[in-house]
């Protein structure tokens, strides 16, 4: 009785039918294996995480050679870069028999790094347990340096937007504001020589334009973000917003400490551009933000009872649009949970320490 044949990767042929059957099914299975080979960075691993199989390309972009690469781990080329939750939702994904997709950042022998979108694919036996693992890549890392080129350009112009914000605000408070001022002295002074109710309601129109140009300086940047923070900031616009449109907000906040400068401006645009959207579109009375420190991340959250609406991920408005770029600049996650009639929901979470800081080199996984 002849034994099961198995093929290069360790997997089982087909053994039954007739010989021409095998023999076709054999073909394609090898052209199969040769087209991915081909077009793709492949290895096999058992369900350790031991290799016992990569392609040439494999190889080739890990600088490795075959020699080197068989009966290690994934671990040979672990660049450090991901984070152990990171690392462990994989592991959890591949082993509990669900196919894992995502982009990994790998080190080759001679230390420079490179991107590979990659899928996972675990080979389970009759119990529905993995017994190996294939894993299909394609390098991405001009994309990646692309990606954070177009990154490091979109944080070059918020910050010159920033900047322009900032002079503009000045410039309407400390300029256009004084002298409103000073024509409202003038005008109390003419009035106490002429008593016209004309004067009375120009000096009424004043204050008027002056309160509109201190709120407008205060939408283009708010001086007290610079000088004490951004929940001071927060705190001061929510209790101007809730003035102004009637909203109430329910603030909550365990931050006691400030953040960095850019991650602050960029928590409180994001913060400012949700609750406007509350006021244009979501028809409430009522809005609740809170500004929560935990032990490995900093995160917002503004949620809303309102009309909801239809998120496509894919055309997206210009403030949703502006609030991503905010959280990818400062190397944060934005999540937006919303439908039609459930109200809406936006997370915001930035890690106390960046990904690029802190490199995670001593990942212990069985990769």
């Amino acid at each position: 009785m002849s034994s099961q044949q198995v093929d290069q990767y360790g997997a089982l042929l087909p053994s039954d039918g007739t010989t021409k059957d095998k023999a076709r099914l054999l073909k394609q299975w090898k052209d199969m294996q040769f087209a991915l080979d081909e077009s793709s960075i492949v290895a096999m691993t058992d369900k350790e995480g031991t290799i016992h199989y990569v392609n040439n390309n494999f190889c080739e972009i890990s600088q490795y050679s075959r020699e080197e690469l068989i009966g290690s781990t994934h671990r040979i080329v672990n660049s450090g870069y991901h984070t152990k939750a990171f690392m462990k939702h994989l592991w959890d994904t591949i082993t509990s028999g669900e196919v894992w997709k995502g982009e990994l950042k790998n080190r080759k022998k001679d230390g420079e790094y490179y991107w590979v979108d990659t899928t996972i694919v675990p080979f389970l036996d009759e119990h529905k347990v993995p017994y190996q693992y294939l894993s299909i890549r394609h390098e991405v890392t001009k994309r990646k340096q692309m990606e954070e080129e177009l990154r490091q350009m979109m944080t070059r112009v918020m910050n010159v937007q920033e900047g322009e914000r900032k002079r503009i605000s000045r410039d309407l408070h400390d300029t256009i504001g004084q002298s409103l001022f000073s024509l409202l002295i003038q005008v109390d002074r003419l009035h106490q020589d002429i008593q016209h109710e004309g004067l009375s309601q120009i000096r009424l129109s004043l204050n008027h334009v002056m309160e509109d140009v201190r709120n407008m300086a205060r939408e283009m940047r708010p001086s007290v973000l610079d000088d004490l923070g951004v929940v001071p900031a927060i705190r001061s616009y929510i209790q101007n917003y809730s003035k102004y449109f009637g909203i109430d907000v329910h603030f909550e906040c365990s931050l006691k400490s400030r953040l960095d400068k850019q991650v602050e401006t960029a928590m409180f645009r994001i913060v400012q551009e949700a609750l406007t959207n509350v006021s244009k579109y979501a028809d409430v009375e009522e809005v609740s933000v809170a500004i929560l420190e935990c032990r490995d991340n900093i995160t917002a959250r503004i949620e809303d009872s309102g009309v909801g609406f239809i998120f496509d991920h894919h055309a997206k408005g210009v403030g949703i649009f502006s609030m991503q770029e905010r959280t990818k600049a400062i190397g944060g996650n934005l999540k937006i949970d919303t439908e039609p009639g459930e109200g809406t929901k936006i997370y915001l979470s930035i890690p106390k320490v960046s990904e690029k800081q802190d490199k995670y080199m001593n990942v212990d996984d069985k990769r």
